[in-house]
């Protein structure tokens, strides 16, 4: 693995789905769904939309999950139903209440339709000092990273600028690609022990 750099598996950000602050959740979906048309790189879709500043520069990131959670319910009566788990409730019965309540109330096209104008950085995060590797770093610092961090992707820097981004799918598909070669070695190395 100490042969690649990140700058040998990033995805540079002129090809990855950015919206400038300000922008709508739904164009945050079609800067996504562009990008994902564009990007040719390997099959591993991308699965967040940087936003970047008025001078381009990147302060936060909208994934998945962010979006998920923006279709959550925020009334008090869903929060109250994690402060049951304390009267020894089983997460079964507490799921079954929560899908009862939500069976009630709005429907998804409603909500699909209301989140799709909420603004990007109502539900990005912003960058934390461990999501920044430098583009000339291991991929076994890297690693190190993205695991400490349990976080889906790192921001490559060259000089404190933000020049890509390092998606743990292509580090996981690096480290099969080296486990095959490292794969192969081995059986030849096997077979020639068993000439001697």
């Amino acid at each position: 693995m100490n042969t690649y750099l990140i700058k040998d598996l990033m995805v540079p950000i002129s090809e990855y789905a950015t919206v400038s602050e300000g922008a709508t959740l739904f164009e945050a979906y079609l800067a996504l769904e562009k990008a994902q048309e564009e990007f040719v790189h390997n099959k591993y879709r991308h699965r967040a939309v940087l936003v970047l500043d008025k001078n381009n520069r990147v302060i936060g990131k909208v994934g998945q999950l962010d979006v998920l959670r923006a279709l959550e319910p925020k009334d008090e009566h869903f929060e109250r139903f994690e402060d049951i788990r304390k009267y020894k409730f089983s997460s079964q019965f507490i799921i079954n209440l929560r899908e009862q309540y939500l069976l009630q109330g709005e429907p998804l096209t409603d909500i699909c339709k209301r989140t799709a104008q909420t603004k990007v950085e109502d539900l990005m995060s912003a960058p934390t000092e461990g999501e920044y590797v430098e583009e000339d770093t291991s991929l076994n610092t890297a690693i190190h990273q993205l695991v400490r961090g349990s976080h889906m992707s790192l921001l490559v820097t060259r000089n404190s600028e933000i020049v890509g981004i390092l998606r743990l799918t292509d580090v996981f598909a690096a480290i099969f690609h080296t486990m095959k070669t490292c794969g192969i070695d081995m059986d030849s190395d096997l077979d020639s022990d068993k000439d001697t």
